[in-house]
Formats: C-alpha cells, structure tokens, sequence
C-alpha cells in the first residue's frame, strides 16, 4: 500500500496524529453497559485522499470504517471483520475490513456517487435504497467464519448497525457514526461511538442514554480536546460513572504490495500473460480495491512473467 498523503504537515503533527487516532473500551452504569468510542480523523482523511473521494462519498465510506473499527474492539489475535452493503441505491454498495490491530481498509462500489439533487441533509436513505448489510467475524480459533445478514430497514448505517446487532445478538445495542466538515470541505473530526446493553442493565438508563444520543453534539466537532475521550464521556454521560479500560490505534491500512501483486499475475493462464505481453497496454496497471493503490508493470516485467511459465 502506498498512501498519497499522510495527515499532518509535519513529523510531529504525523506522530500527534497517530497517538490520537485511537478506540477506547469503558464501562457505564456499574459495567452494566459496555461502550467504545474511538477518534478516527486521521484514518478517515487518509482514507479520502488515496480513494480521491468527494465529501457524500467520504461521508459514506467514512461512517463505515469507523463502524467496522468500533466493532473489532473485540478481536483477538489474528481475528478481523469484513462489513458489507448491497443495496440498490446510487451507492450500490461497499465492503469493509477489520482487525484485532486497529488497521482498517475497503472501498465503495461506485464513485463518484451520482446526485440529481442538492445534497441538503445527511439522510442517505435514497442513496442506499433497498438493500442488506452483512457482517462476517473471522475468529482465529474458528473453523468457519460467523456470518450474519439483515435488511437494511433504515437507510441509516448507524442505525442499521445497531439492527444488526438486536437481530443477530438481540442485544440492545446504538452506534453514533460522525464525520464532520470544516469550511473548506476538509474533514475536521471523525469520530464513532458503540453502546451495548450487558446482562443486568436497567431499563431506565437504556432510555436515558438514547434520548442524551438523540440531543447530543456532533461527536466529530468534539474529538480534539486535550483529555480526549474522558472530559467527553463525564460531560456527556458522567451520570453514569463511566471509566474507561484501555485503548488501541487504528489506521487506515492495507497490506497490499508490488510482490503480492507480483505473485497474483505470475498464476494467470500462460495464453492470458501471452495476450497481456503482446497487447498490452503498457505499463500495464494493477490497482487494489481496499485501498486504491496502483502498481505498474512494464511490457518487460510481464514478458518475464511469461518466460518464467515456460
């Protein structure tokens, strides 16, 4: 993977960066309530800058990194995610990857997304349309991966998140995703939040915290004070003693390479290397979904390719 640009104009701005780009796990209400909630700015511009997004699209990608990073700050070891929408909306749809080491990658399936309109709310249901979301958990331990699917019913993947989470877990489940804007449509804050009811929690605090969810701030307008995730949880959620356990980075990263490509080219049938020498076009480019890097290879390098299946 090749990043385009780094978040930051400095060494110390990149390192500032990086050490708040975070998740942090803590507990509510007497660890009734289990929560995460993570600063993902830097991961989001990142990933807007390699991808060449607009702001819909950054939006929309955007709110699905920070909710597969909220949902793999359970993972262990080598254990990752992949969050998936089909839908029949101009968006078409998007994959999403995880793991248990905070890196995150994946791609929208169709950009630009076309507008007819002014786009004058973050209400994406008609771009989504009719569709599903579906979510995979690849344990390490774990013969199979865990797959689940449900309808997206709200348009909203937020809300569709915590859906999944009710029909798949029937856990009492929200998810705050916030990606917000400064006035020269740069992304100034990204930020998620995931609240999930445990064994024991009462009733009353569930509703209380959903009606504090549905009136609180912008979370991405909120990510940069200097006891960033702490003064917000007492400010916003101090009623129920919230404390938090630990953290982890997150990134925007893909694993991709010239070699791993390489390797996939070298495996094609020797008549497809045969027609790709001859024919080209040259260099002949190999991009990568999850993270949009391109890889370049000369009419030279496939010909060697070929003589090697010799």
């Amino acid at each position: 993977m090749i990043k385009k640009q780094q978040y930051g104009n400095t060494l110390k701005e990149k390192l500032t960066a990086s050490l708040k780009d975070r998740f942090y796990n803590f507990v509510l209400a007497d660890k009734t309530i289990r929560g995460v909630i993570l600063n993902g700015t830097r991961m989001v511009n990142e990933m807007r800058w390699n991808h060449e997004l607009g702001i819909l699209e950054t939006m929309v990608l955007g709110q699905a990194y920070l909710g597969a990073a909220l949902m793999s700050a359970d993972l262990k070891k080598n254990g990752r995610l992949s969050l998936q929408v089909e839908c029949s909306g101009p968006i078409k749809g998007l994959h999403v990857e995880s793991n248990a080491y905070g890196e995150v990658r994946g791609y929208l399936k169709n950009v630009p997304i076309p507008i007819n309109t002014p786009l004058e709310s973050v209400d994406f249901s008609s771009f989504y349309g009719a569709g599903f979301l579906s979510v995979a958990r690849y344990l390490e331990d774990a013969k199979q991966p865990f797959i689940g699917k449900v309808m997206m019913d709200h348009g909203c993947l937020a809300k569709d998140l915590a859906n999944y989470h009710q029909q798949s877990e029937q856990i009492q489940t929200a998810f705050v995703l916030s990606v917000s804007f400064d006035k020269k449509a740069d992304v100034d804050g990204a930020g998620g939040l995931f609240l999930q009811a445990m064994p024991g929690a009462d009733e009353r605090d569930l509703e209380r915290i959903e009606s504090i969810l549905v009136k609180m701030p912008s979370l991405g307008k909120n990510l940069h004070g200097q006891d960033f995730p702490n003064d917000w949880l007492n400010e916003v959620l101090g009623d129920f003693k919230p404390k938090v356990l630990g953290y982890r980075g997150i990134e925007f990263m893909c694993h991709c390479n010239r070699e791993y490509i390489s390797n996939m080219l070298k495996m094609l049938e020797k008549a497809e290397l045969d027609d790709m020498s001859k024919n080209g076009p040259f260099p002949l480019s190999i991009r990568c979904h999850n993270c949009n890097t391109s890889y370049d290879f000369s009419k030279n390098e496939i010909q060697a390719f070929c003589n090697d299946r010799n």
